[in-house]
């Protein structure tokens, strides 16, 4: 079972985060620690991914008077291809509709397998620059 409880640990999930993300970090040089990544995340609503009560991604929102961001969503790798993906999003278009934010939006490296999952989920490109899509999708 999937369950979504308030980060209590930051540095933890900083961590957790940097190790996920590092081959994304080296590939399109982002020079991102620990630290910055835990005092970039202070102002962002976050939440541990668990199953079982076990630590296994995580997942970042902000919102606004009409925008859910979903700034960083993390499945360990051991985790992946389970529907985790698709129950945080699930989760997050609840949360964007409880903030009375019409729109999800979020943004995703252009080489990530999430963009599959992301597409599945009904979001479409807005953007793109050499690193990044943008998308979004109306919340139901």
């Amino acid at each position: 079972m999937v369950t979504f409880e308030p980060a209590k640990d930051l540095a933890k999930v900083a961590h957790f985060t940097l190790s996920n993300m590092r081959t994304y970090y080296e590939q399109y040089s982002v020079d991102w620690d620990e630290e910055q990544i835990e005092k970039m995340t202070q102002e962002l609503v976050n939440y541990d991914i668990l199953v079982q009560g076990i630590l296994v991604g995580v997942m970042r929102l902000s919102f606004d008077t009409e925008e859910c961001w979903l700034r960083d969503l993390q499945v360990d790798q051991s985790y992946q291809n389970q529907g985790i993906g698709s129950i945080a999003l699930a989760e997050a278009e609840r949360l964007a509709r409880e903030h009375c934010a019409g729109t999800l939006k979020l943004r995703v490296f252009k080489n990530s397998p999430a963009v599959h999952l992301y597409k599945r989920q009904g979001f479409g490109l807005t953007s793109e620059d050499e690193r990044f899509y943008y998308m979004s999708r109306t919340v139901s």
